[in-house]
């Protein structure tokens, strides 16, 4: 179980808050503690004020009005003055308040070690004090509420009002503390995604302000150096297009058939690569997303490659239309396509399903598949798997030109083994 919430708006305000109650709780002892000794003083006097004048009054009324003197004390003053008798039941006072302790020690050391005390007698509640005429022993009864200190209603009601003041600031101190955080984890979540996000206002603590500076810079530079590296590659790829064609050309006129074969395919080859360079460049990053029949999309970029696979078997779920980049995603689905038919086995599936409040896009083949420690690495920018699903002569842009569109979605990329043997490819869009 854990002690403390992994969030940090609520582990903030619980800390606060432990604070607040701690530092009231200590406050309210220190308060007891130093009204403890001044107030069992002054009850002290007020019981051996009570006994000396009850047992004046006893002493001096005569003997047949005692008993009319004891009847008016107890209805004007609410004393009760009983006789001592040897079958009395008592009720020790408690002995766990230290304020009854000292108050008990300050009357004796008044009115003599004898005195007894008694929080009941004969089953009646009050603070009962015994003491003496001569050898007869008396029992004085003091109403509770003279001796105990009720706490007020209305201390109890402004002390609630500050509490709930209290975690009031404790909570809007929490949200100040985490408001820039949250901001900050938002604009990283949309860098991960490869988008650029707004800038961060630089305002507040100084912390704070050097924080969201120094976030804001690292976007401005991320932003720069992806610019910067798509206009190199779409640079040098479209600058090899030239001579890509010129060696065509030439090859075209050989009359060497082998030779002309073997330009042609080199040519092709080198051609597929740049337009994957092309692609990875690009990417559609500033596409919009526009409600799209997610099948009719798939239904239309698999046509194109079931000549190359011989049969491309289509499971597709009917959808309402989703919110996607029409372009990025068939590029996607081309690489995943392009893969399967190359890798395969001869046998390819294109799947389309609902998974909760998602879509999934699966591409499954039966070839050697992917080991589970590599799938994750296959998906980086020119990363070839020589031993498994590798193409030597290609780029290793594919599957990453798949992980930026899944990212730009918004959605996952998973590479997984398919049941009988192969791989699936599936690429999680939200829905």
């Amino acid at each position: 179980m854990k002690l403390f919430p992994d969030t940090l708006p609520a582990r903030t305000f619980l800390l606060i808050v432990v604070l607040i109650v701690a530092s009231l709780a200590a406050s309210f002892a220190i308060v007891r503690y130093a009204e403890q000794e001044p107030r069992s003083q002054q009850l002290a006097q007020l019981v051996v004020s009570v006994v000396n004048l009850t047992r004046a009054a006893i002493m001096s009324a005569a003997p047949e009005w005692r008993g009319g003197l004891l009847a008016e004390l107890a209805d004007s003053e609410g004393l009760r003055v009983h006789i001592a008798e040897v079958g009395d039941v008592l009720e020790p006072l408690p002995d766990q308040q230290p304020e009854l302790r000292s108050m008990v020690e300050k009357i004796r050391q008044s009115l003599g070690d004898n005195t007894r005390f008694a929080s009941q007698r004969n089953g009646v509640e009050a603070l009962w004090v015994s003491f003496f005429i001569g050898d007869e022993e008396f029992w004085v009864a003091l109403p509770r509420e003279r001796i105990e200190h009720p706490v007020s209603q209305v201390l109890l009601v402004w002390g609630g009002i500050v509490l709930l003041l209290a975690l009031l600031g404790a909570y809007f101190i929490a949200r100040q503390v985490v408001r820039p955080l949250r901001r900050l984890v938002l604009a990283a979540r949309q860098v991960g995604m490869g988008e650029t996000p707004e800038l961060l206002p630089e305002q507040g603590v100084q912390e704070v302000v050097e924080l969201s500076a120094a976030f804001n810079q690292m976007s401005a530079d991320l932003a720069s150096n992806e610019r910067e590296r798509a206009q190199v590659l779409a640079g040098i790829s479209h600058d090899l297009r030239t001579p890509l064609a010129r060696v065509r050309l030439a090859a075209e006129l050989s009359t060497d058939e082998s030779l002309r074969c073997g330009l042609t395919a080199d040519v092709e080859q080198m051609d597929a690569v740049i337009r994957q360079f092309l692609d990875y460049a690009r990417l559609d990053e500033n596409e919009a997303a526009v409600r799209t029949d997610a099948e009719a999309l798939v239904r239309e970029v698999a046509l194109r490659f079931a000549r190359a696979a011989g049969s491309i078997s289509l499971e597709l779920q009917p959808l309402p239309a989703i919110a996607v980049r029409p372009l990025l995603l068939k590029r996607a689905l081309a690489n995943l396509l392009d893969n399967a038919i190359k890798y395969g086995g001869g046998e390819v599936t294109v799947q389309l399903e609902k998974r909760g409040d998602s879509v999934a896009l699966t591409v499954m083949d039966r070839g050697p598949g992917i080991a589970e420690n590599q799938r994750e690495a296959v998906k980086r920018p020119f990363i070839r798997l020589e031993a498994a699903r590798s193409d030597a002569t290609g780029s290793g842009l594919g599957l990453s030109i798949v992980e930026r569109a899944a990212r730009l979605h918004g959605g996952q990329f998973h590479l997984d083994e398919r049941a009988g043997g192969g791989l699936s490819a599936s690429l999680i869009l939200p829905q």
